[in-house]
């Protein structure tokens, strides 16, 4: 087999699993931080499968887009140092998806946290008014 041809077939099958362990992990422990995030178990469940599925999308749309190698790949060793640059450039761009989703989730979870949270002066406190 072309050592070229191996090395694709390797991106690929490497890449999706990685994709899927990735996307399997976040949507079961993501659970917990998005219903606390959007106080509604339902909703949040509804939110998970959306950003699993956006997840796929990307990053197996990703993967096929960078696929191709330029230059040659003639040997094993060259096919290995390739498969390592295209699946680390895969694994930065799953943490870069996750941890963008992540800050953009807490967002929702800080601002649902302010508006239940209680104010910071009791209602029955009086403060009396500013000196010019």
């Amino acid at each position: 087999m072309d050592p070229k041809l191996a090395m694709y077939l390797g991106y690929l099958a490497l890449s999706l699993v990685l994709t899927a362990w990735v996307s399997r992990t976040l949507y079961r422990n993501g659970q917990v931080f998005l219903d606390d995030a959007l106080g509604d178990e339902r909703l949040a469940l509804s939110i998970n499968h959306l950003l699993v599925v956006g997840f796929w999308l990307l990053n197996a749309g990703f993967v096929a887009v960078m696929i191709q190698v330029e230059g040659q790949v003639t040997n094993a060793t060259n096919a290995v140092e390739t498969l390592s640059m295209k699946l680390g450039l895969v694994l930065l761009v799953l943490g870069a998806v996750h941890l963008s989703n992540i800050y953009i989730l807490n967002r929702f979870r800080r601002r649902r946290m302010l508006e239940n949270s209680p104010p910071p002066i009791p209602p029955t406190m009086y403060l009396p008014p500013a000196n010019p």
